[in-house]
């Protein structure tokens, strides 16, 4: 009955989100209250686990995606991304402005949710793209692409950050593992995708081409750069150090590169950093300063609001049994774990639209499995991250906002940002398999 009860589950919650359009937060808690009473709890132990998943997952990722938030903010007002783009453009030169988008994509990606940083480079790709005569989707399908990857293969985005703390993956090592990732998606979702619709000719509109890029006031491009990769340098140096220093474990040295490459402190010294290289050293006062950061916090609110019902689903799952049936199932039929959080991931994502939904939805199913199974919790992370990349289409903003700003129709959004996810999504499984057919 376990199979049913979560089966019914999900069309309610399908049913709340793409058809009622009630906001995925109150969808998802709703969706945990019936699972739960149905699956035989009673109302107060319903409520119990409720508030326990909550408060579990939101404990341990508040610090990570508020810092994240402040550090995106930062870069987005100081103009960190446009001293990036036209350095890099300067170093590159014309003939390989693709790269300079991919670059830029990545640098802004990495702190700044898709949506955010879109907006950011947007303006960007019009104006290099007025200035070079080149179709926008020469610039535009390589820095999507780019910011897709980061949001969902990397941490500290909501969707792979959520997903490592239910399946009690290591942060940093799912970073290692999504960049390894990052690198075959982004040229094959980018410039290799670009060049089959090399003949879509598409210009930016005219009233929102810059024509002149000011260099005024600029934080330079090493300032903008370190600022950006400060958290993942310091990630990944915790990860080198654990994994092929010398350094004897317990050692004060040891501790305190382990302490200072944690997701929450690396994160929170990238922010106060950001602080005075994006604010203060370019004149900005601190209470000025804290107005953005108050700002960057409320616009990821209903993030956060979405991740605690995607927490209070998990734990209702475990609690009244649904989790281990799913464990038990997926044993007795041999299934690969990987191949089977990706598709619930996929089909999840084909349904509600939203990525981070579908990946902590397609999570909290698997859950019971990744904790038992000898498959890598950081692998799973992938899997399930890269499928719900799959199947974009009306439901999702990202394949709206794709149409929108490049100006192109339904088709073409179809044929190109569609695709691209799905090129993304299949790299991610792919990667996923490799990595455990080597016994990563």
């Amino acid at each position: 009955m376990q199979l049913v009860f979560l089966i019914i589950g999900v069309i309610i919650l399908l049913i709340l989100i793409s058809a009622v359009k009630i906001n995925p937060f109150l969808a998802l808690v709703t969706t945990s209250i019936f699972v739960g009473i149905i699956g035989g709890m009673s109302p107060a132990s319903c409520l119990r686990s409720i508030l326990t998943g909550i408060g579990d997952t939101l404990g341990s990722l508040l610090l990570i995606l508020t810092f994240g938030a402040m550090i995106g903010k930062l870069i987005e007002e100081s103009g960190a991304a446009l001293s990036i783009t036209q350095n890099l453009s300067n170093f590159f030169g014309e003939k390989h402005m693709q790269v300079v988008f991919i670059v830029t994509g990545f640098l802004v990606g990495l702190p700044m949710i898709y949506n955010a940083s879109f907006l950011v480079l947007i303006p960007l790709a019009y104006a290099y793209s007025a200035s070079s005569k080149r179709s926008l989707l020469y610039f535009g399908i390589p820095m999507s692409a780019t910011l897709s990857i980061a949001h969902g293969y990397l941490p500290p985005h909501p969707a792979p950050t959520t997903v490592c703390t239910l399946y009690e993956a290591q942060i940093n090592t799912t970073l290692v593992w999504g960049l390894a990732a990052s690198v075959p998606a982004i040229i094959l979702a980018g410039p290799l995708l670009s060049k089959i619709f090399k003949n879509i000719y598409v210009l930016p509109p005219k009233e929102y081409i810059q024509n002149e890029m000011s260099n005024e006031n600029l934080p330079s491009f090493w300032i903008s750069a370190l600022t950006a990769l400060l958290p993942v340098l310091l990630m990944l140096t915790s990860v080198a150090t654990s994994s092929f220093g010398n350094l004897q474990e317990g050692s004060s040295t040891n501790s305190l590169v382990t302490f200072l490459g944690d997701p929450n402190i690396a994160l929170m010294i990238t922010a106060v950093a950001a602080c005075y290289t994006l604010g203060i050293r370019r004149g900005r006062n601190i209470p000025d300063i804290m107005k953005s950061l108050e700002k960057s916090v409320s616009n990821i609110a209903i993030i956060l609001l979405v991740i605690a019902g995607g927490g209070a689903f998990k734990q209702v799952l475990i609690d009244s049994g649904v989790a281990d049936f799913i464990k038990d199932l997926v044993m007795s039929f041999h299934f690969n774990p990987i191949l089977m959080a990706w598709i619930i991931a996929a089909l999840m994502r084909l349904a509600v639209g939203s990525a981070t939904v579908a990946a902590i939805t397609a999570a909290g199913i698997m859950l019971s499995v990744v904790r038992t199974d000898a498959m890598s919790a950081e692998i799973m992370v992938l899997a399930t991250c890269s499928g719900s990349l799959m199947f974009s289409h009306f439901n999702d903003i990202g394949f709206w906002m794709f149409k929108e700003y490049y100006g192109v129709s339904i088709k073409q959004t179809f044929m190109i940002w569609t695709l691209m996810e799905s090129i993304v999504a299949v790299v991610g499984l792919a990667t996923s398999l490799i990595l455990a057919q080597i016994g990563i």
